[in-house]
């Protein structure tokens, strides 16, 4: 095959290829941006998640902590107790 033919082929093909990535590559990028916005709120709902379960395991030990230092060994001796009772 000649050349000097493939040259216009080639010239021709790439606007070609072009308008056809423009026409077909918008959907496929508000496609991927869609995905990226869904990722990120599931993200955020995880995460915000994670920082409800660490405050309430905050506030348990707060509890805890007061129990030890307000009232004495009585009460931990206590609650070793009712907590020996409920596994039995």
């Amino acid at each position: 095959m000649n050349i000097a033919l493939l040259i216009p082929i080639f010239a021709l093909s790439i606007p070609i290829v072009a308008i056809l990535a423009g026409t077909l590559g918008k959907p496929w990028f508000a496609l991927k941006e869609r995905q990226m916005e869904l990722e990120a709120k599931m993200v955020a709902e995880k995460a915000a998640q994670y920082a409800a379960h660490n405050e309430k395991l905050e506030q348990r030990v707060r509890v805890l902590e007061r129990i030890v230092t307000d009232k004495g060994i009585a009460v931990a001796d206590e609650i070793d107790r009712l907590r020996d009772d409920r596994v039995n």
